[in-house]
């Protein structure tokens, strides 16, 4: 039998060496969903501090938050000081809860309880069930009426996603010529409140359950659009407020099977009464992924969703047979962001 070729070995190692990166990749989430927990960047935002202090502040063990820290090094999360200190980087502002971009509740959510539900993801592939629903045999959003902290993690990490994604959106698509903008299932109304920033004639409703209801009211009173946008809560798979020019629907449809979501878009078109635009916001999956970072993340949100909801993300053909069994049809679809497209639909029997 011949010997492998020293080449080929080579490469062998040192693709065995890559995955096993990749493999680890989620311990250092974990690090960082830790470091958002123990608020690292909120106190080193007044200056470098050893671990030693930080462990006084935070009530961790010293030795293990130091070794903790210096992970966050080799991150760009934390930069370690010749003398000892730490001090936080661009990049791991971004954990501090008063950041413009800040994504700690996302990071916190990510590492208490997308962890648990990734664990349990051989389930899901099994079954195509939500592993969520099998192991604990209730949804997210069954959890989230239970339980107001998490409800609240959960709220936080949405506004940060959209956030991060809202100016591409209101960039991508013109809402100037309308009257009033309802936000679907649109939380604490970041998105709305963006929507409207930019086209002062605009009036908006953000729609969503209870539960987000006086956070929601709050903020947007915070931002000074407490008369030109208000919160209604309710629940989508029964109706949803009529008399806007359009209907937002981001990233909501990824919740839900088919026959769920399709619910949801029949009562949007009950509320449109046969005008008006409805503006679904998600991923498209390619028909064909390749590796790159931008097909990698929406990869792993289609399998996220598996996981947490026994839903998906859609590709374009997926989409437009769901809005078509609902009623729509697709006008057109727009690039908002690397990720996300707005997919403008219309009655089917609507002439605008």
């Amino acid at each position: 039998m011949a010997e492998p070729d020293a080449g080929d070995v080579s490469d062998s190692a040192a693709a065995a060496s890559k995955l096993m990166g990749i493999i680890a990749a989620g311990w250092m989430s974990q690090a960082i969903s830790v470091t958002a927990e123990l608020k690292i960047a909120d106190l080193l935002a007044e200056g470098a501090k050893t671990s030693e202090e930080l462990a006084l502040v935070t009530g961790a063990h010293a030795s293990s938050l130091h070794r903790l820290m210096r992970a966050l090094v080799t991150a760009e999360i934390l930069r370690q000081r010749t003398d000892g200190a730490f001090e936080v980087t661009p990049m791991g502002s971004l954990l501090s809860s008063g950041a413009e971009y800040s994504v700690r509740s996302w990071a916190i959510h990510c590492g208490r309880r997308l962890s648990r539900d990734w664990a349990a993801l051989l389930d899901s592939v099994k079954t195509g069930e939500s592993a969520r629903k099998l192991l604990a045999g209730r949804g997210i959003f069954e959890d989230l009426e239970r339980d107001p902290e998490q409800a609240a993690i959960f709220n936080q990490a949405m506004v940060e996603l959209t956030r991060v994604a809202a100016d591409g959106i209101v960039h991508a698509y013109d809402f100037s010529a309308m009257k009033r903008v309802v936000d679907v299932g649109g939380g604490y109304g970041q998105l709305l409140a963006a929507i409207l920033k930019a086209n002062p004639g605009v009036h908006g409703t953000v729609f969503d359950l209870p539960h987000a209801a006086e956070a929601g009211r709050r903020y947007l009173a915070e931002i000074g659009l407490a008369e030109r946008c208000d919160f209604l809560p309710g629940n989508f798979f029964e109706s949803v407020p009529g008399g806007a020019d359009a209907y937002v629907l981001k990233s909501v449809m990824h919740n839900w099977a088919d026959e769920r979501a399709q619910v949801i878009l029949q009562c949007c078109k009950r509320a449109m009464e046969g005008r008006g635009k409805l503006l679904v916001v998600d991923r498209i999956v390619p028909q064909r992924l390749e590796a790159s970072a931008a097909h990698r993340a929406i990869a792993l949100m289609d399998l996220n969703m598996l996981v947490v909801l026994g839903a998906r993300e859609r590709t374009e053909e997926e989409f437009r047979t769901l809005l078509s069994s609902a009623g729509f049809r697709v006008t057109r679809i727009l690039p908002a962001t690397p990720t996300l497209s707005i997919i403008e639909a219309t009655p089917s029997s609507s002439t605008s």
